[in-house]
């Protein structure tokens, strides 16, 4: 973005962070993986796991939550690695990846790895499978994230790097504890109706439906179900940041 050289101080509102108030290189210039998942508290525990895998722990350590100012969004971080909350749903996590991508911009990072993780919804897998995921698409199966900018309806690639998905499936097979497969992953804009669920408040559709539906999805592709990825997509090729 042009206009961030403009700009006197650069105020990241929902991290409670700013560059006229906070050393970003100082902070976070180390940084080299950002994972980012819905849950504070999930984050928090990941933070936690990645210490210990590190060497990084001590007894008794706490992480503190370095957007203790707001409680929009959590982050932790130890060592090279940051840990971020982003709530649930394109918006949520639009909002927190803009903040983020100039976080690390301010900072003066470089060749930053960020991965999604989080829960979603599988569709002809086993429970507890890990799905890396090649493409995000859409509730069409579509490779694209479409958003309305000054009025006008812009499309943008959703196509995640190739080379870190088949990193993440060998590491997947080293570890050997669960099921993991590469494949696309369906990013709707709702938990009910969006994903054929039956139990919402509102559905106008049966099962026989819902079925036939699912099953296109998995002909074309798509292993899994969720809410952010077509975004996260979408601003980690523009922002030319490895994503996955």
């Amino acid at each position: 973005n042009p206009h961030l050289e403009k700009m006197k101080e650069d105020i990241l509102y929902h991290f409670a962070l700013g560059t006229g108030t906070h050393d970003f290189p100082a902070m976070f210039g180390d940084v080299k993986f950002v994972c980012v998942g819905g849950s504070a508290s999930r984050m928090k525990a990941f933070i936690a796991y990645i210490a210990e895998e590190l060497g990084l722990a001590s007894p008794g350590c706490d992480y503190p939550n370095i957007c203790a100012g707001t409680d929009r969004y959590a982050m932790y971080k130890v060592g090279p690695v940051l840990s971020v909350s982003h709530g649930m749903g394109i918006p949520s996590i639009s909002i927190m990846l803009h903040e983020l991508i100039k976080l690390l911009y301010h900072a003066k990072c470089s060749n930053i790895t960020i991965i999604r993780i989080g829960t979603s919804g599988g569709i002809g897998l086993e429970p507890g499978s890990v799905v890396v995921t090649a493409q995000a698409v859409d509730a069409t199966f579509k490779p694209q994230f479409e958003q309305v900018v000054l009025g006008k309806t812009v499309i943008r690639s959703t196509n995640l790097d190739e080379q870190l998905a088949k990193e993440l499936m060998q590491c997947g097979k080293e570890i050997d504890q669960f099921n993991t497969v590469i494949g696309n992953t369906m990013c709707t804009l709702d938990f009910y109706e969006g994903q054929g669920r039956l139990d919402g408040a509102i559905c106008l559709y049966n099962e026989e439906e819902k079925m036939r539906y699912l099953k296109d999805a998995y002909d074309s592709g798509v292993r899994n179900i969720e809410m952010e990825s077509s975004v996260f997509a979408a601003m980690c090729n523009l922002s030319g940041i490895k994503g996955k």
